[in-house]
């Protein structure tokens, strides 16, 4: 059987395209954004073990410089700057969880298709995270899974390179996109997290609560860890708890916080810890 190796850079870039090196300048550069074209900054919101009652990580949210919407930020990408904007986000994102403070895991969402060549993008987050002291071990790449990726290959050795460098990888809202089963079939990423329009209501719902009872099971076996997003209610928390779920994120346990970890609400804790 003959195997076609993946391609060893993005395609989709033109080929006259400068990729960062990771170097001191690119990182400061990127550290400000100026070459982005615009500014943003960072929100970040608890992800919860409910088993230890414990903050276990944080995923850093992208904002405008005054807070604005995500929204309003990632309208300005295109083409000429998303490198520039994905490279910038990590540096941002770990100079801003250092600055903080922040002791636990952070999740960084990043862009497949911004990514040239994943050594030398892999290497501008290595020196963000030497120049301000956070351990690589506590820092996860997190992507959507109906992020529309143009070459499944490529994506699949992104993710590889990642998780040999030593980073923890995440398929966000899970569930929601084109791919779902296959995508685990072709790579196992250490954690997935549950769509939130699975998990509305879903005490409401046998077929979701089904869905997910299964997910749970497929994960098990897949050595896969699994969060549930967007949770606002003690009863999706409940419902989602009995599932076998323990490690949440939504409103719930606490809003996503400008600049600043926020403070997880004593509602969202559970009022007895099982046995």
């Amino acid at each position: 059987m003959n195997f076609i190796e993946p391609p060893v850079t993005n395609r989709s870039f033109p080929s006259e395209f400068q990729p960062l090196e990771g170097s001191q300048r690119d990182c400061d550069d990127c550290g400000k954004g100026e070459k982005v074209g615009f500014q943003f900054d960072y929100a970040f919101q608890p992800i919860v073990n409910l088993q230890t009652s414990c903050v276990i990580a944080h995923e850093a949210l992208v904002r405008g410089p005054a807070g604005e919407s995500a929204a309003s930020v990632l309208a300005k990408v295109n083409e000429d700057n998303r490198y520039r904007f994905d490279q910038a986000c990590r540096v941002k994102a770990i100079k801003a969880a250092a600055a903080l403070g922040i002791h636990e895991s952070l999740s960084i969402n990043f862009l497949p298709n911004a990514i040239y060549k994943p050594e030398l993008c892999i290497r501008t987050t290595l020196q963000a995270a030497q120049k301000f002291g956070f351990p690589l071990e506590r820092i996860i790449f997190e992507v959507t899974e109906g992020e529309r990726v143009e070459d499944g290959p490529w994506f699949a050795q992104i993710l590889r390179e990642y998780k040999q460098c030593g980073f923890k990888t995440a398929i966000d809202d899970f569930g929601a996109g084109y791919a779902g089963l296959k995508l685990l079939a072709d790579f196992q990423p250490d954690i997935i997290k549950i769509d939130m329009d699975l998990v509305r209501r879903i005490e409401d719902s046998r077929a979701k609560q089904a869905i997910v009872k299964n997910l749970v099971s497929l994960c098990a076996d897949l050595q896969i860890e699994v969060i549930a997003e967007g949770i606002e209610t003690v009863a999706e928390r409940d419902c989602l708890y009995d599932a076998g779920i323990h490690l949440m994120q939504g409103y719930l346990f606490a809003k996503p916080a400008f600049k600043s970890i926020a403070k997880v609400s004593t509602a969202g804790w559970l009022k007895h810890r099982p046995a």
